[in-house]
């Protein structure tokens, strides 16, 4: 492995600049290659490398960040898998079940890092809270924001509720008994709000709502245990606990290191490049989430 990684982006939009961004930060990182097929975008970047086919990375890089639209994220994964070249693709994985599947098992055919970007899973808040959650009752999500213009191709299950569901699952360990869920279509060609109603083997229920057609921007989880109440803001990077202490309520904040969770995801791929780790727990928890977002999806096609 040099020295200095040498990285691609594909993908120059939003969450693909913020991605170089991070990577100018990152000690471990030398040369950077930017690939987008815009030409306006790349002109915007004259300190990087820019190219407009992200083929022609291959040999040129040690590790690629795929924020391309969801549709194309099966395509450009493979080609760098193909070519054992590690991949962080943002979430969600891919668009479908069947193509998530086979990103896996090329993953681990070749041996080769195949990184999600499930960014909640890194963040401070959450992390302070995870060991903590003993047998929850019941888990309200609100994940909303306003019309983004971007990512459009996917609905909003897709988009924001798959962050919560990825969480969920960790936290519940548990199989899905149940499943409830509505969705509208207001401003695009897909649903752009949905609440689902899950219920567990065990017998927790999980009630998310999520927006693009929101006012406000909310990211908050409620987690309901006996005789515990958690309240967790993810933009905010605030944890309030409730506890029943015989007959008093006890509330009490949590301490939160804040960090940008999307670096620390970030360098926790890198470090792992550098290691040479070929896992693929990431991208199987992805999937999982994934697996449970379709079947959201198909409900609400109903």
């Amino acid at each position: 492995m040099l020295n200095m990684l040498r990285v691609g982006i594909v993908g120059i939009g939003k969450l693909g600049s913020i991605h170089l961004r991070i990577y100018k930060e990152l000690k471990d990182i030398g040369k950077i290659y930017l690939v987008d097929t815009n030409p306006k975008v790349l002109d915007c970047h004259k300190e990087c490398q820019r190219l407009k086919d992200y083929r022609d990375l291959k040999g040129k890089v040690d590790l690629v960040s795929i924020a391309t639209p969801t549709s194309s994220h099966y395509e450009v994964a493979k080609f760098f898998l193909k070519n054992k070249i590690p991949v962080l693709v943002e979430k969600p994985l891919t668009q479908d079940l069947a193509e998530a599947k086979k990103l896996i098992t090329l993953s681990k055919k070749n041996k080769t890092l195949l990184f999600v970007g499930h960014v909640e899973r890194y963040n401070n808040a959450y992390l302070a809270i995870k060991k903590i959650i003993k047998n929850p009752l019941f888990i309200e999500c609100h994940r909303l924001s306003p019309y983004p213009h971007r990512s459009l191709d996917i609905s909003v299950v897709l988009d924001l509720m798959i962050h919560d569901l990825d969480i969920i699952l960790y936290l519940l360990k548990d199989s899905v008994k149940k499943i409830d869920a509505k969705g509208v279509k207001v401003l695009s060609s897909t649903e752009d709000i949905a609440n689902t109603r899950i219920t567990f083997n065990r017998g927790c229920v999980a009630n998310i709502t999520s927006s693009r057609i929101s006012q406000k921007r909310e990211r908050k989880i409620r987690i309901f245990m006996p005789n515990t109440y958690i309240s967790l803001d993810y933009a905010q990077q605030t944890v309030e606990i409730y506890k029943k202490i015989k007959t008093k309520i006890i509330r009490k904040f949590l301490p939160i290191n804040k960090e940008e969770p999307l670096k620390k995801e970030i360098a926790d791929f890198v470090h792992l490049v550098t290691k040479n780790k070929s896992s693929t727990g990431y991208a199987e928890a992805a999937k999982d989430a994934l697996e449970l977002a379709c079947k959201i999806e198909k409900i609400i096609g109903k």
